[in-house]
């Protein structure tokens, strides 16, 4: 009994030291855009024959240098001062603000010579906006689906989650004209308007209202109510679950649509953040460290959102799953 207990205790061990170790791995690219986004370029100090290029070093750096550049400047501006050497103090002095000024040279760069602080703000009001309308008319429409009798309402939904099986490559040029016969071109409003029938949400909701008794609509109808006030002070509290989930998935997806955005959006001030960056890497192909940067200040508030909501993304997936 005991052998089998320490048996499985080990085997849990060795489960967790893999899953801490791929989880590690998976993050190490992370981990690197982040450490470039910091590190030195062209640098040189007392100790070194010539500059040298951190962000670009092979094998390449895997820790910002300034980090340790930097008290390493500052341990000697002390030590001669304490020597009593003012020249050599003064040297190591404007060493450690030349460190500082070239590791955070990337961020200046990029938020006094882009937009990215406009990029920013159009992903941010059009996610937020997106995500809104498709979580309310998903909403609908799955109330519609899982609680309405209607000749051919099966067609409809099997028609609707076949959408979701055809590539998003296949709809380009339809779309494409659709947004251009419209006079969208240019506008948030193609990136907003084709987006509003996620055929995925359609089929969460549905699925999660299957699970709503149909008493209470057939009491509330008993009771005189009409089908909005039905839908709103019935069917929308009781799904409020599944449409924080509806509406962390939209989100994410809206603030990381990258291919639509560049082919419908022209104008440098209507990009959204993805397009923007990409714009940085027509324009800066040298520069890695202002590319990473870039990423950087792209991946922050998906890492912020995602800690906020992650019980959120969890209960997510499991409903998937188990619906």
């Amino acid at each position: 009994m005991k052998s089998n207990d320490v048996n499985h205790k080990i085997g849990k061990l060795l489960i967790y030291v893999s899953l801490i170790f791929m989880a590690l791995v998976s993050l190490l690219p992370l981990y690197w855009v982040f450490s470039t986004s910091l590190q030195l370029p062209s640098y040189q100090n007392e100790n070194m024959e010539e500059p040298i290029n951190f962000v670009e070093s092979a094998p390449p750096k895997l820790y910002p240098v300034g980090i340790g550049e930097y008290f390493h400047q500052w341990q000697e501006r002390e030590k001669a001062e304490d020597a009593g050497d003012q020249k050599d103090a003064a040297y190591h002095d404007q060493k450690m603000d030349e460190v500082v000024t070239k590791t955070f040279e990337g961020f200046t760069v990029l938020f006094e010579r882009t937009k990215i602080l406009r990029w920013l703000f159009n992903s941010l009001y059009i996610s937020i906006l997106a995500t809104l309308a498709i979580v309310l008319i998903d909403t609908m429409s799955g109330y519609v689906l899982a609680k309405k009798n209607f000749p051919g309402k099966m067609i409809i939904f099997w028609a609707i989650i076949s959408t979701m099986m055809i590539p998003e490559q296949v709809t380009l040029v339809p779309t494409f004209m659709m947004v251009q016969k419209l006079q969208l071109f240019n506008t948030h409003w193609a990136l907003i308007f084709p987006s509003l029938a996620l055929a995925f949400g359609v089929f969460l909701m549905r699925q999660f209202l299957l699970a709503i008794p149909n008493e209470l609509i057939e009491a509330a109808k008993i009771d005189g109510a009409s089908e909005w006030k039905i839908f709103w002070t019935i069917i929308v509290p009781l799904a409020k679950p599944a449409m924080a989930v509806l509406g962390i998935f939209t989100f994410v997806l809206m603030w990381n649509s990258f291919l639509w955005p560049i082919i419908v959006l022209n104008d440098e001030n209507l990009l959204t953040l993805p397009a923007g960056l990409k714009t940085l890497q027509d324009a800066n192909l040298a520069s890695f460290k202002l590319l990473m940067t870039g990423a950087t200040v792209a991946a922050i508030p998906m890492i912020v959102f995602f800690l906020l909501f992650q019980k959120y993304f969890v209960k997510g997936l499991s409903m998937g799953g188990v619906k």
